[in-house]
């Protein structure tokens, strides 16, 4: 049978007219995936549970620069997948197991919402997971396009560009001078000792809410957009292509080294080592020259938070608290947890009188466990690592996909100590990733039944 013949088969019989509307469909839906990924990093930077602290702008420069209401990234989500829904082809070649994996990891937590300890903190989270898989449906199921790629990339790089313009601001001016305003003022000195030390930390934090937020997104990113400039300028010539790439890399790492991010730091160290391992030279100088790059890091990271580990290494003692608390609520909730989003309410009253509150476990896989029980974490951590490790041989090779994938498995290890999963442009963001990539990897070219679209489909 041709190959014509066999993607003709597996996307089912031809409804009348039904491929030519999606084809004229198609571009629009894969501009749209850009367009919301590129606002994700630009507008939405705050945990879905601080919604309440996002008001709709009042003027033009607040639209530009100020975090936008969540219920606007719903209505844009939206209005993406109602455009790409029409073009939605169901993938060949990937395991079952690894495409029903995201629906019941909802499920569960639909399960687990039904028991919850605070309804209001489930209803702000609930529909934020829905969302998040969503995204990882519509990576999975959208038809290939041969243009496909360069409207999603070029889209998320321009909010990616955005993020990085505001994060050097930060650095070259823009958080000294906030810091000189605030103490300036002549009540400075009644504000909280907290808000005071963060101020004076100068850490880079972007468009996002928290620096190591920021980091994270980084880990996440920058590898594929790195590529993407130097797909995306191929009309340049070569060192034109090479200087705009180095500077997105220079940018992005740069904006790592000011968010002072120490877990941040260690993962971006152990994903330089894969890609020096990746590098196609003599297997003994790899060896070298990544050990080298992993030691010159750890040597600058050790001087750059010397003064972090003399004072005693507040935040790894904090999050040890956070862990341990997030523990008792498992062995207390082993099966539903207290609830999608409600590890605040129940940190509250397991916390140590002189410990500092927080809203969030600082651990993803934690977090899940504490939030919808045993099940619904073990159900992440298949996704997440299942995905990770079936996707890893396929996509060694690809520079693309090697970028993709290593961010995802740098954020993936972030998630060990951090929040990524709730914050929009990483949560959401890595979970289209993990859908776009298992489809790639496949080598699937499942699209629609005109001829010139299977063809297009193999050479995307």
């Amino acid at each position: 049978m041709s190959p014509e013949a066999s993607g003709r088969a597996a996307a089912g019989p031809a409804r009348p007219g039904s491929d030519s509307w999606a084809e004229r469909l198609l571009p629009g839906a894969w501009a749209l995936t850009g367009l919301f990924f590129g606002l994700t990093l630009a507008k939405w930077g705050n945990p879905a549970i601080l919604d309440h602290l996002n008001t709709p702008p009042e003027d033009f420069w607040q639209f530009v620069y100020f975090a936008w209401p969540l219920r606007w990234g719903y209505a844009l989500l939206g209005l993406t997948v109602a455009v790409g829904l029409a073009c939605w082809r169901w993938p060949g070649g990937v395991p079952i197991w690894l495409t029903g994996l995201p629906a019941g990891w909802f499920l569960w937590q639909c399960l687990a919402a039904a028991g919850t300890v605070d309804g209001a903190l489930t209803g702000l989270t609930l529909p934020y997971l829905l969302a998040g898989t969503v995204c990882y449906y519509h990576g999975l199921m959208l038809a290939r396009h041969p243009r496909g790629a360069t409207w999603l990339w070029a889209g998320w790089l321009a909010g990616f560009l955005f993020m990085l313009a505001i994060g050097l601001q930060q650095h070259f001016g823009g958080l000294e001078a906030t810091r000189q305003q605030i103490l300036s003022r002549p009540d400075w000195q009644t504000l909280p000792p907290e808000f005071i030390e963060r101020v004076n930390k100068l850490r880079v934090f972007a468009t996002l809410m928290y620096p190591n937020s920021l980091a994270e997104a980084l880990v996440l990113l920058l590898p594929a957009m790195t590529v993407a400039v130097w797909r995306l300028s191929g009309f340049l010539t070569r060192p034109t292509r090479l200087l705009l790439a180095g500077l997105v890399l220079a940018g992005g790492l740069g904006c790592l080294y000011w968010s002072k991010s120490k877990g941040g730091w260690l993962v971006a160290l152990v994903l330089a080592g894969m890609v020096f391992w990746r590098m196609p030279m003599n297997r003994r100088w790899r060896l070298g020259i990544g050990v080298a790059v992993v030691a010159g890091g750890l040597a600058v990271f050790a001087v750059r938070f010397a003064d972090y580990f003399r004072r005693g290494a507040t935040s790894v003692g904090a999050r040890f608290d956070y862990w341990r608390a997030a523990c008792q609520v498992v062995a207390d909730h082993p099966v539903l947890g207290s609830g999608p989003g409600t590890f605040q309410r129940e940190y509250a009253r397991r916390k140590p009188p002189e410990a500092e509150m927080t809203r969030l476990v600082h651990n993803d896989y934690l977090q899940q466990a504490s939030d919808s029980g045993l099940p619904g974490a073990v159900l992440y951590a298949a996704l997440v690592w299942g995905s990770l490790a079936w996707l890893a041989r396929r996509c060694w090779r690809e520079p693309m996909r090697f970028a993709v994938w290593l961010g995802l498995a740098g954020w993936a290890l972030q998630s060990f100590i951090e929040f990524g999963l709730y914050i929009p442009p990483i949560g959401w963001g890595a979970f289209y990733l993990l859908g776009w990539l298992t489809r790639e990897a496949a080598g699937d070219s499942t699209g629609f039944s005109a001829p010139h679209f299977q063809q297009a489909g193999r050479s995307a």
